[in-house]
C-alpha cells in the first residue's frame, strides 16, 4: 500500500471527532480505509490513546515520528504553522508525518484537514499511478 496517513491532536481531543475526520478525509481522497498503510503522528502524542485507537479501529500499522523529524518536511508542507512550531518544534504535525511515513517521492493528495483540535492528512508515496 502507498497512502499514509498523518494526524495531529490536541490532548483530551475527542476520539469519535477523530473518527470521523480520518473517515471524511478518506472519502476525499477517494480512499477506502483498507488502503492506508499506516497512520503517523509526533512521538509526543505516542502517550495518548487516539492515534493507536484509530490503529486498532482500521488495522493500521502507526509511526510515530521526532520535531526534528517533521520539521525536516516543512519544505514539502502546505500548510505550515508557526504556531504549531511554537507549541511542539515543528511546522505542522499531520501534513509532516505523511510525508514522512510515505518517503522522500512522497506528495499530499489531502492537505491538512481540521476539527475540533484534530488535524488529518494524506500523503501518497511516490510511483504510484493511482
Amino acid at each position: 500500500m502507498t497512502h499514509y496517513l498523518g494526524i495531529g491532536h490536541e490532548t483530551g481531543a475527542d476520539i469519535a471527532a477523530a473518527l470521523a475526520l480520518v473517515q471524511q478525509c478518506c472519502r476525499q481522497a477517494g480512499l477506502d480505509t483498507t488502503e492506508i498503510a499506516a497512520i503517523a503522528s509526533l512521538d509526543r502524542k505516542a502517550a495518548d490513546d487516539i492515534v493507536a485507537a484509530l490503529a486498532r479501529q482500521f488495522g493500521w500499522a502507526v509511526q510515530y515520528f521526532s520535531a526534528a523529524t517533521l520539521e525536516a518536511e516543512t519544505p514539502r508542507l502546505l500548510n505550515p504553522s508557526d504556531s504549531v512550531f511554537r507549541a511542539v518544534g515543528c511546522h505542522g504535525v499531520a501534513e509532516a508525518a505523511a510525508l514522512a511515513a510515505a518517503g522522500p517521492d512522497a506528495r499530499l493528495i489531502v492537505p491538512k484537514t481540521a476539527t475540533e483540535g484534530i488535524t488529518c492528512a494524506i500523503a501518497r508515496r511516490g510511483g504510484d499511478g493511482r
